[in-house]
């Protein structure tokens, strides 16, 4: 679990005042960390285009043409002259080798852009935009410094922001690299220290991101346990059988000692789960809403959570009159796409916003919803999962299009109900539940449109 930041500026200040670095020794190890990873994979001799800006991510690109040079065939390109102080100096320091600022060619085998860094707040002007679209075009490995220059730091992006393979962002890492949009046009995104370890540079945040190693398993662990042991959770069964039939299935493979489908009627179901016309007295958590349909009345289902056990809510739920009661309620993991988070918003009063709206801004409404029902554990789905409770909240950027699939949903919803059913607190259900789904869809081995729920429930068991 690393530390996710809005900006990075501020920690380098901090670095400049506690450690005595300069803003130079910062810049020196930012274009070490690049020059590394050229260095390390790609062989010498290759040609390289570094496109530097006016200011001091340019400067930091400049800086790599010089640690570069006479070992690869470098080109610079500085569209814009340099006007920073640091930037003039590296320009200096890159002719007293010789090597001077070219026109862009046809053919490159790298090409880094150091055009603009995290800060931009602007669209990209003409020279900018004729610049970018240039290189988008051309066959060659690209490498971002710091961000790809037209991500803003929002997350959103400019229409013609850089592509990039690889980024390296320095110093810490910046959310803007883990929006949705920008799963798109980062690529591959490797931090580079700025002259001392992370753990001295960084100061804690509320915002984390998720790695695969934070994955762990309900593993059972104590001989003498029976199916009691492991909970019991039951799915609220509506008008679409199959999404209960999945969330069930997941939530067996994924540790529920036992798991009922809840249903007015008799329906037909894996042998393997259980079935009831009534809450069965042992549950110890629900999973409602996929698949719901307009199957129970309002009493009906005022009567099934006449309890306290916690619930994992998804899909049509969010549209029911009975859920802004849920609201109020304690142990509870809700599960919105991006257009139940709209109605969600709507529904509570945050916001009444379009889709468009929320995803240039996933960060913030997910962070307004916290605040306003800090006991409520919030799973928004995406590109990237943002999991937030409180003033906690992670990202979970291990996801794959494969997962964009009707039933995927569901088996989240599931594992999430397993979990709960288990004893895991709603935020550890939430985090171990995403990282499982994401890392069994990672691992799918067939093509990516061939996922299948019942595939990602299987590979659950190789985790």
């Amino acid at each position: 679990m690393q530390n996710l930041f809005l900006e990075v500026s501020s920690l380098d200040q901090r670095c400049i005042e506690k450690f005595s670095l300069s803003e130079e020794i910062m810049m020196e190890h930012a274009a070490l960390g690049m020059a590394q990873l050229i260095r390390e994979r790609y062989p010498l001799m290759t040609s390289i285009l570094i496109l530097c800006g006016s200011g001091n991510n340019g400067a930091d690109g400049l800086a790599l043409a010089r640690l570069l040079t006479g070992d690869y065939d470098v080109t610079v390109h500085l569209p814009f002259g340099a006007a920073s102080t640091l930037a003039q100096r590296q320009r200096d320091r890159i002719e007293r080798l010789q090597l001077k600022s070219s026109p862009v060619l046809e053919r490159y085998d790298i090409i880094v852009d150091a055009l603009f860094g995290s800060g931009l707040s602007r669209p990209l002007n003409p020279t900018a935009v004729e610049v970018v679209e240039k290189i988008n075009a051309m066959h060659a490995v690209k490498i971002a410094c710091d961000v790809p220059s037209g991500l803003f730091s929002d997350g959103t992006l400019d229409p013609h922001v850089f592509h990039a393979d690889i980024t390296v962002t320095m110093g810490g890492l910046k959310k803007s690299l883990y929006s949705d949009a920008a799963k798109e046009i980062a690529g591959e995104i490797i931090i580079a220290d700025l002259g001392i370890p992370r753990r001295a540079y960084e100061t804690e945040s509320s915002w984390k991101l998720l790695e695969s190693a934070d994955l762990k398993l309900p593993l059972r662990t104590h001989s003498s346990a029976h199916k009691g042991s492991y909970g019991h959770l039951s799915v609220i069964c509506g008008e679409k059988i199959g999404a209960s039939v999945i969330a069930a299935s997941a939530a067996l493979r994924f540790g529920a000692g036992l798991v009922s489908i809840v249903s007015n009627e008799n329906v037909t179901i894996p042998y393997e789960l259980m079935q009831s016309h009534s809450l069965p007295s042992g549950t110890t958590a629900i999973a409602l809403g996929m698949g719901l349909g307009e199957e129970f009345c309002d009493d009906e289902l005022s009567q099934l959570l006449d309890n306290s056990h916690p619930m994992i809510l998804d899909a049509d739920i969010f549209y029911h009159p009975i859920f802004p009661d849920l609201l109020t309620r304690r142990y509870i993991v809700l599960t919105p796409h991006p257009k139940e988070f709209t109605q969600i918003l709507r529904l509570t009063g945050i916001a009444d916003i379009d889709v468009n709206t929320l995803q240039n801004n996933r960060f913030g409404y997910v962070e307004q919803f916290c605040a306003a029902f800090p006991n409520i554990v919030l799973v928004l789905k995406g590109s990237n999962v943002i999991i937030g409770a409180g003033d906690a909240f992670y990202v979970n950027p291990l996801g794959t299009v494969a997962l964009a699939k009707g039933g995927s949903g569901d088996v989240l919803s599931g594992l999430i109900g397993a979990l709960l059913a288990q004893g895991y607190s709603p935020l550890d259900a939430a985090l171990q539940a995403s990282l499982a789904h994401t890392l069994a869809a990672k691992d799918f081995e067939k093509n990516n449109y061939a996922l299948t729920p019942f595939d990602l429930i299987e590979g659950i068991t190789r985790l």
